[in-house]
Order: C-alpha cells, then structure tokens, then sequence
C-alpha cells in the first residue's frame, strides 16, 4: 500500500491531465482510508493503466477544497481533467469498479 504524498498538483494542473486518472483524498493516519485500501486495490485491478494520484487531505489543502471533500477516502474518477464518478468511503470493491467501468464508458 503506498502512502499518502504531502505533495499535490494545482486544480490547474489535474484539470489539464489527458486520459483516465483517479485522485484519492485521505490521510496515512485515518483509519477509514486503512480499512478501504484492499477495496481499492480490487476495485483498480482491472484497470492497471488507470492513473491513480493518493494525496493528503485536510485543512487549507487547496486540491482537496477545490473538490469539496468532505470525508476521507474519496476518490474522484476524472476523465481528460472532467470529473465523472465519485466513491466517498467504500466498504466494498464494487462501487470502485462501478465508477471505474463509467471512466471506460466515456471513451
């Protein structure tokens, strides 16, 4: 399981991302973010092309406002800078693959 990077890229930045990325919100010391890895690393399995971005959340992280998150994890499925599909802590696989299938679809 790879950390959390303290480092984000601007909203500029991810806006500008070509192709199919997923950015998940969260903190290495949450344990709601802990308990949902195994579901994201199943839930992204099949889609191992898929750009995924882990980047530290919290308070007077602008990335992680421009998004308006609110709980941690949160994922956000983009496609070329758009967002598509979002999955706020998931006890399951399926609403990743769901919203990964939804990036697939766009193309």
């Amino acid at each position: 399981m790879s950390a959390y990077t303290e480092s984000a890229p601007s909203r500029t930045e991810v806006d500008a991302l070509p192709g199919a990325t997923v950015i998940e919100f969260g903190t290495n010391w949450c344990g709601f973010c802990s308990a949902a890895q195994p579901h994201i690393e199943q839930g992204l399995a099949a889609h191992p092309d898929l750009r995924h971005l882990k980047i530290e959340d919290g308070p007077g992280r602008p990335l992680g406002r421009s998004f308006r998150v609110k709980l941690w994890p949160t994922l956000i499925f983009m496609k070329d800078g758009a967002e598509v599909a979002r999955v706020v802590r998931p006890s399951s696989a399926q609403p990743i693959r769901d919203a990964a299938r939804q990036i697939d679809s766009t193309e």
